[in-house]
C-alpha cells in the first residue's frame, strides 16, 4: 500500500519489543534491522537504510557461517542502496560479495546466483560500461534458460534488461527485439494485468522514443499506465513513473501544455505517495522545469529546478550522478538566457561531480564537455569550443559503438564551430559524417537526421550555394513533417530557414510566405512571449527592410524587441540584436541620429553580455561606422572599421569572408575620402581574401570588382575601370537571376 510511515512505526515498535526480550545477537532482531532497512530503501532515505542494513550483516556474521546465503542476501541488499545512491564501486563490490557466497552456498543455477548476475550487470550499466553490463546480463539469461521453464518471467526480465543495454548503446533495433521478446514471454506467463507486462511496454515506449517514433511510443506508455491502473493502487509511485514517461514523448513533440499536464500528475502523486524528500519527487521537478524551459518561461524553469536541488540535497550524497544532472539543467537555462558565465559555472559544476561519481570515459562525462563547448560556442570562444567538443567526441568514440547517434551529434556540433569560424569545408566534411552515422544509426524519418541536413543546408546557405541549400532545408521539413506534429517548433524552423534562402536569393514574397508559415505555427505551439516569436518578426522585418518596406520592417523589429524584452535578461544578446535591426532600418530610413542610437544600445549589452573579442562586436562596431560613413565622419567611420577588423582579425581564420567586408569598408571610406591608393589597397586585400574563400563565381566577388572599378574610373583609369566592371557582370551574369538589381548597376557602371 505504500504506507511507509506505519510500516516503519510497525518495525521499529517490533525490534523494540525483541530488543528486551531476546539475546543481542539473536536471528529476530537481525530480521527486524533488515526490514526497517526495507522500509527506509523504498522511502529514499539511503543513509537510514543503509545504516539498518549493516546492523542486520552485523549481527549475521555472528551468528551464522561465513558463507550463509541470508549474508550474501544483506550484501545484495547493501549493494542495492550504495547503487541508488551512485556510489557504484561500492555497490559492485557488495554484488560481488555476494555473489562469491552464492557461489559457494547454491546450486550453480539457483535462482539467486542469477540474482546477483542482474544486479551486477545494473552496476556496469549505470557506470556506463556496456559490454561489462551486457556480459553479465548475457550470464543472467543463460541460468535463467536453464533455471525455469522456456516462458518463465525471470527469462522476460532478462531479455529486458539486455534491451536496456542496447537501448543505451544507441542499438535500438536490438533493444526492440529483446524488450518484445520479453513482452512476448510475458503476455504467456502471466495474467493480462501484471505489473511486468506494464514493464515490457514502458521499455518498448522508451525505444521507439529514442527512434523518434513518438506516435508509438506514446501509444505503448498510455497501454504500460492502462495496466498499472488494474493493479496499482491510484496513488502508487509506479502510475508516476508512467505519467513522467508519456509527459517525456509529449516534450520531444512539443506538445508542451501536454507534456505540463503529465509531468504535474506525476508530481501530484509523488507528493501522496512519497516522503518530501525522495529523489523522485525531485526528478519530478526537474521535468517540469525541462518543460518551462523548452517554452522559454525560464524564471518558472529557474524556480523548478530550485526545488529539486533542494530535495536532492536531503536525499542524495553530494556527487552523486542526478546531482550533475541538475546542474546540467541549470546550466541549460542559462545558457538559453544568455547568462554565459553562469551556465559556464554550472556546467563545470556539473562535470566535476560526474568526475567524481563515475569512471574516466562514462556518457555524462562527454555530455558534460558537449555542454561547456556550447556555451564557449555561444560565448564565441570558438578555440575553446572546439576543445571541448573534441574532448566529448574522444569518451564518446571509447564508451559507445561506432555508429551511435551521440556520436552523430559530436560531429555535428564540431560542424557548428567550424561554420561559424568560416571554414566551411571543414563545417560540411562533419556535418557529412553526422549524417552518415544517423542515416545507420536512425530509422529513415527520424527528427536528427532532419537536423543533419538542416546543419548541411545551414553550410550551403553561407556559401550561397542556394539550391543545395534549400534542397538540404526541403528535405530537414519532410522528415520532420512525417516525425512530428503539424505545429511542432521544429516545423517551426525549418519553414524559417527556408524563408531564410528565399530571402537571400532575392525572391521575398517567398521569403514572406516562409516565414509568415514559421511564425503561424509558433504562434501555435509556443507561449505569447516565447523569444522564437521574437526570431519570427526579426526575420519579418529584414525581408520588409529589403523589400524598402521600412514601416513594416520597423513594426515587425519592434514587436520582436517586445518580446524580447519581456522573455529575457536585460542584457542578453539577442536584444542587442533587436537593437541592431532598429538601427537598421533607421539607417536606411535616412535618419542617421536614430540608427546610431539603437547602434550604440546593442553595442553596450554586447559589451555587457559577450566577451570583449566576440564575433558580433565587430558587426555593431561595423554597423556604426556605416553610419559615420553615411553621415560623412570619415574619421570615425574608419575608427569604427578598423576596430571590427582588429576583433574579426582576433576572432575568425585569416580568410574569412567578414575580413574581405571590414577591408571592403575602410576601402569605401579612403574612397569617399579622395584618398584612391589607400581605397584601391584596401579594396585589393577584400578580393584576395574573397578569391581564397568564396566561389569563383560569388556575388561578393562581383562586389570587389565593381568597387575596383569605381577607384579606377575616379583615377580617370577608364581602361582598368572598364575590365572590372565587366569582370563583375560576368560573375553576376552567372550567380543572380536574369532581372536581379545588381544586374542593372553593373550594366550602368559600363
Amino acid at each position: 500500500m505504500g504506507e511507509y510511515s506505519k510500516a516503519l512505526s510497525s518495525y521499529e515498535r517490533s525490534l523494540e519489543i525483541r530488543k528486551i526480550a531476546l539475546p543481542p545477537n539473536h536471528p529476530d532482531i537481525l530480521d527486524s534491522y533488515n526490514n526497517i532497512g526495507n522500509v527506509y530503501y523504498n522511502m529514499g532515505e539511503y543513509s537510514k537504510a543503509l545504516s539498518s542494513y549493516e546492523q542486520s550483516l552485523e549481527i549475521q556474521k555472528i551468528v551464522m557461517p561465513q558463507n550463509h546465503p541470508e549474508l550474501a542476501a544483506s550484501y545484495n541488499n547493501i549493494g542495492k542502496v550504495y547503487s541508488d545512491m551512485g556510489e557504484y564501486s561500492k555497490a559492485l563490490s557488495s554484488y560481488e560479495r555476494s555473489l562469491e557466497i552464492r557461489k559457494i552456498a547454491l546450486p550453480p543455477n539457483h535462482p539467486d546466483i542469477l540474482e546477483s548476475y542482474n544486479n551486477i550487470g545494473y552496476v556496469y550499466y549505470s557506470m556506463g560500461e556496456y559490454s561489462k553490463a551486457l556480459s553479465s546480463y548475457e550470464r543472467s539469461l543463460e541460468i535463467s534458460k536453464v533455471a525455469f521453464p522456456p516462458n518463465h518471467p525471470d527469462l522476460a526480465r532478462s531479455y529486458g534488461s539486455i534491451g536496456n543495454v542496447y537501448s543505451k548503446m544507441g542499438e535500438y533495433s536490438k533493444a526492440l527485439s529483446s524488450y518484445e521478446r520479453s513482452l512476448e514471454i510475458s503476455r504467456i506467463a502471466l495474467p493480462p494485468s501484471h505489473p511486468e507486462l506494464a514493464s515490457s511496454y514502458n521499455n518498448i515506449g522508451s525505444v521507439y522514443s529514442n527512434m523518434g517514433d513518438y506516435s508509438k511510443a506514446l501509444s505503448s506508455y498510455e497501454r504500460s499506465l492502462q495496466i498499472q491502473k488494474t493493479f496499482l493502487y491510484p496513488h502508487h509511485p509506479g502510475l508516476a513513473s508512467s505519467y513522467n514517461n508519456i509527459g517525456l514523448v509529449y516534450d520531444k513533440m512539443g506538445e508542451y501544455s501536454k507534456a505540463l499536464s503529465s509531468y504535474e500528475r506525476s508530481l501530484e502523486i509523488s507528493r501522496i505517495a512519497l516522503p518530501p524528500s525522495h529523489p523522485e519527487l525531485a526528478s519530478s521537478y526537474n521535468n517540469i522545469g525541462n518543460v518551462y524551459s523548452n517554452m522559454g518561461d525560464y524564471s518558472k524553469a529557474l524556480s523548478s529546478y530550485e526545488r529539486s536541488l533542494e530535495i536532492f540535497k536531503i536525499a542524495l550524497p553530494p556527487n552523486h550522478p542526478d546531482m550533475a544532472a541538475f546542474h546540467n539543467n541549470i546550466g541549460n537555462v542559462y545558457c538559453s538566457m544568455g547568462e554565459y558565465s553562469k551556465a559556464l559555472s554550472s556546467y563545470e559544476r556539473s562535470l566535476e561531480i560526474s568526475e567524481i561519481a563515475l569512471p574516466p570515459n562514462h556518457r555524462d562525462l562527454a555530455s558534460s564537455y558537449n555542454n561547456i563547448g556550447l556555451v564557449y560556442y555561444n560565448m564565441g570562444d570558438y578555440s575553446k569550443a572546439l576543445s571541448s567538443y573534441e574532448r566529448s567526441l574522444e569518451i564518446r568514440k571509447i564508451a559507445l559503438p561506432p555508429d551511435h547517434p551521440d556520436l552523430a551529434s559530436s560531429y555535428g556540433n564540431i560542424g557548428n564551430v567550424y561554420s561559424d569560424m568560416g571554414e566551411y569545408s571543414k563545417a560540411l566534411s562533419w556535418y557529412e559524417r553526422s549524417l552518415e552515422i544517423s542515416k545507420i544509426a536512425l530509422p529513415p524519418n527520424h527528427p536528427d537526421l532532419a537536423s543533419s541536413y538542416n546543419n548541411i543546408g545551414n553550410v550551403y546557405c553561407k556559401i550561397d550555394k542556394y539550391l543545395k541549400a534549400l534542397t538540404s532545408y526541403e528535405r530537414s521539413l519532410e522528415i520532420r513533417e512525417i516525425a512530428l506534429p503539424p505545429n511542432h517548433p521544429d516545423l517551426a524552423s525549418s519553414h524559417n530557414n527556408i524563408g531564410l534562402v528565399y530571402d537571400n536569393m532575392g525572391e521575398y514574397s517567398k521569403a514572406l510566405l516562409s516565414y509568415g508559415r514559421s511564425l503561424e505555427i509558433r504562434e501555435k505551439a509556443l507561449p505569447p512571449n516565447h523569444p522564437d516569436l521574437a526570431s519570427s518578426y526579426g526575420n519579418i522585418g529584414n525581408v520588409y527592410c529589403k523589400m524598402d518596406e521600412y514601416l513594416n520592417a520597423l513594426a515587425s523589429y519592434e514587436r520582436s524587441l517586445e518580446i524580447r524584452e519581456i522573455a529575457l535578461p536585460p542584457n542578453h544578446p539577442d536584444l542587442a540584436s533587436s537593437y541592431n535591426n532598429i538601427g537598421n532600418v533607421y539607417s536606411n530610413m535616412g535618419e542617421y541620429s536614430k540608427a546610431l542610437a539603437s547602434y550604440q544600445r546593442s553595442l553596450g549589452i554586447q559589451e555587457i553580455a559577450l566577451s570583449p573579442n566576440h564575433i558580433l562586436l565587430a558587426t555593431s562596431y561595423n554597423n556604426i561606422g556605416n553610419v559615420y560613413s553615411e553621415m560623412d565622419e570619415y574619421s570615425k567611420a574608419l575608427s569604427s572599421y578598423e576596430r571590427s577588423l582588429e576583433i574579426r582579425e582576433i576572432a575568425l581564420p585569416p580568410n574569412h569572408p567578414d575580413l574581405a567586408s571590414s577591408y571592403n569598408n575602410i576601402g569605401n571610406v579612403y574612397s569617399d575620402m579622395g584618398e584612391y591608393s589607400k581605397a584601391l589597397s584596401s579594396y585589393e586585400r577584400s578580393l584576395e581574401i574573397r578569391k581564397i574563400a568564396l566561389p569563383s563565381n560569388h556575388p561578393d566577388l562581383a562586389s570587389s570588382y565593381g568597387n575596383i572599378g569605381n577607384v579606377y574610373c575616379k583615377m580617370d583609369e577608364y581602361l582598368k575601370a572598364l575590365a572590372s566592371y565587366e569582370r563583375s557582370l560576368e560573375i553576376r551574369e552567372i550567380a543572380l537571376p536574369p532581372n536581379h538589381p545588381d544586374l542593372a548597376s553593373s550594366y550602368n557602371n559600363i
